[in-house]
């Protein structure tokens, strides 16, 4: 059977992070019980089109997912477990904040069937904390941790790094306490500026909302050591984990396979009759939510991929890993071999930046760290290598 994953989208949030450019919108009141039909509506209606996979993650995204009560995750859970053949290894995240409030509904998420936790940290002083917008203390965040630790065996939190003015030194402080509460999974990112946020008017404002070039590309080396040290190596650009401690979900992304996304403003990507469709939900949440209720789904778009789509998407998915892309993937999804996919290799292979193996094409130490720019010149999508970060 073909493996499945099921992205669930809860899209509200107490307050919206000024580098977050995600689907999250703050309201003053939700109706619980009523997003909870639309939601397993929704479900009930989109898994009629993938009747012969096998479900092996469902993650719970936002906005704050851990802002749903767990009966709502439980009876999602439930019904997903009903719609879809799986086995007792299904992942089953929940996006959680460190906030009190959410941190004491731990126990009841795993009661209702969660099985990992992915917590938004994001730093461990206060100070970062404010400026990064976000509502709790680190006193907060490492309680969370704690709690965590009793009620999954599994679970992995967020850091951001590259702040402004962060040193090498205090990065490695934080990464090194971090290191202490890990189970597992790290995911550590480079704090960038996304359009359409309020950093972004900051930074064009002239306000200096992130470190430069070069101490960005030395704490990326650095955390890359420290994590291989410690015994987290990379397994994509972001993430760290042990071995079998990867997020099986986000896996299925990142290797172009099949998922259903839910929820407004969720994207998903499914196989019908040899072709891949990318699917997208209303991205407002009333509008998602009567569409629903008047339709029995909230879907704005189904499109079919067209090749040059599914090679860009392969493409930009499979460098990310540590392993580098799969050949045998990149094959399946465009019918090409790796230099009619890609004519301008060889150069990007003599300047060291990708090494090509039996099965894989892999970006260097440096290539990863100018992996933007080494995807656009791979899609011919600039007429240089592209040799910045």
């Amino acid at each position: 059977m073909i493996p499945l994953g099921l992205y669930i989208h809860w899209p509200f949030c107490l307050s919206k992070c000024p580098y977050c450019d995600f689907n999250s919108h703050v309201r003053e009141k939700t109706d619980q019980l009523r997003w909870k039909k639309a939601l397993l509506k929704e479900l009930e209606t989109s898994a009629e089109s993938k009747p012969n996979s096998k479900l092996v993650s469902i993650f719970f995204g936002g906005g704050t997912p851990s802002l749903m009560t767990p009966d709502t995750v439980g009876a999602l859970i439930e019904k997903a477990k009903q719609l879809f053949s799986y086995d007792k290894t299904l992942e089953i995240t929940l996006e959680a904040n460190p906030t009190s409030i959410d941190a004491e509904k731990f126990e009841a998420f795993q009661k209702a069937g969660v099985n990992r936790l992915s917590i938004g940290i994001q730093a461990l002083d206060d100070q970062t904390l404010t400026f990064l917008g976000r509502r709790h203390s680190a006193r907060e965040a490492l309680k969370a941790l704690e709690i965590a630790t009793t009620y999954f065996p599994r679970f992995s939190f967020d850091l951001i790094y590259a702040r402004p003015n962060q040193t090498a030194d205090s990065w490695r402080a934080e990464l090194t306490e971090a290191l202490s509460y890990a189970k597992g999974h790290l995911s550590l990112y480079q704090l960038t500026i996304e359009p359409q946020t309020p950093f972004a008017v900051r930074f064009a404002r002239g306000e200096k909302m992130t470190l430069e070039e070069d101490p960005s590309a030395a704490l990326y080396e650095l955390t890359e050591n420290m994590m291989r040290e410690a015994g987290l190596p990379s397994y994509e650009v972001s993430n760290y984990a042990q071995k079998g401690q990867e997020c099986r979900h986000n896996l299925l992304y990142w290797n172009v396979e099949d998922y259903i996304g839910i929820g407004p403003g969720a994207h998903g990507r499914v196989t019908l009759e040899g072709h891949k469709y990318a699917t997208a939900r209303y991205k407002a949440p009333e509008t998602w939510l009567e569409a629903v209720e008047k339709k029995g789904h909230g879907l704005q778009t189904k499109l079919s991929l067209s090749l040059e789509e599914r090679l860009d998407e392969v493409t930009l998915m499979g460098l990310r890993l540590t392993q580098g892309l799969s050949l045998d993937r990149l094959y399946a999804e465009t019918g090409m071999t790796v230099y009619q996919a890609y004519p301008g290799l060889e150069i990007l292979q003599k300047e060291g930046l990708i090494t090509l193996t039996p099965t894989h094409l892999i970006p260097s130490f440096q290539g990863r760290l100018r992996l933007n720019s080494l995807i656009s010149f791979l899609l011919k999508k600039s007429e240089e290598p592209g040799l910045r970060a």
